[in-house]
């Protein structure tokens, strides 16, 4: 794959277009773009399970109280046992 291609931008109302050839294609849906001086950087957005950055997070070290299961009898009164 070259690393670089010149290629004619093309406008559309006040907003420049960029048409991406097939070696420079993105496998995502959604990209980054920011301007590091004259250079425009264009990069994929990955995303990550929400199980992926639950296990990345400290752990709590809050005590938190016991949970009614539903399999607990109920007094009838609505509160828990």
């Amino acid at each position: 794959m070259q690393n670089s291609k010149p290629i004619t931008l093309s406008t559309t109302g006040t907003e420049q277009v960029l048409i991406i050839p097939p070696e420079f294609a993105i496998a995502a849906t959604e990209v980054l773009l920011h301007k590091e001086g004259n250079r425009l950087i264009i990069e994929p957005v990955i995303f990550q399970s929400l199980l992926s950055v639950l296990t990345k997070l400290p752990d709590i070290e809050d005590d938190f109280p016991d949970v009614c299961t539903g399999n607990e009898s109920d007094s009838g009164n609505g509160q828990y046992p």
